[in-house]
């Protein structure tokens, strides 16, 4: 079998009024494709897709842009095995505003370990607000947790289940 790194790589590429897509197919069946928008914000791309190993490195190409699609991805918008950014969901997941994840860490985090600064919710969760199987924060909902205010199998302080409460009524009207 002849080794794709040792020479020109022939793409398929596609160009569409808003954007190109480079697609390699290996003999394998392998698939790379790589989508980059026309449009950019601030020097990144609108939209970057990757999937698959780039045949020229035999390494993934890491989806950089506005909103960033890929195994791993960091962008405004991250959606990725592993992401970064703003908003970021993945698997492993880093939001400075929102992540979900399953394990993740951001101002709000949602996700089966959850690292958040104001709101965690998780199976293990932190937060100022923290639900979770066990949590850690201040208002904490939670089978086991650690907190100012607790409600949990337990105990139930009085302005815990009150904050809880509120906080329930509050997100079912945005709903």
């Amino acid at each position: 079998m002849k080794n794709q790194l040792l020479g020109n790589v022939q793409y398929k590429v596609e160009e569409t009024p808003r954007g190109v897509w480079r697609k390699f197919l290996y003999p394998s069946g392998e698939y790379f494709a790589e989508y980059r928008s026309n449009t950019s914000i601030f020097g990144m791309p609108l939209v970057h897709f990757t999937r698959g190993k780039c045949p020229e490195t035999g390494k993934r190409i890491v989806a950089k842009g506005f909103l960033a699609i890929g195994r791993m991805a960091v962008g405004v918008i991250a959606v990725g095995q592993a992401s970064a950014g703003l908003v970021a969901f993945g698997q492993a997941g880093f939001g400075l505003l929102f992540g979900v994840a399953q394990a993740c860490a951001g101002l709000i985090a949602i996700g089966q370990l959850a690292i958040g600064v104001h709101f965690g919710a998780g199976q293990i969760a932190t937060g100022m607000t923290a639900i979770g199987q066990v949590a850690v924060g201040q208002y904490v909902l939670a089978q086991m947790g650690i907190g100012r205010f607790l409600w949990t199998q337990r105990y139930r302080d009085p302005v815990a289940v009150q904050y809880f409460h509120e906080l329930w009524r509050w997100i079912g009207s945005l709903l």
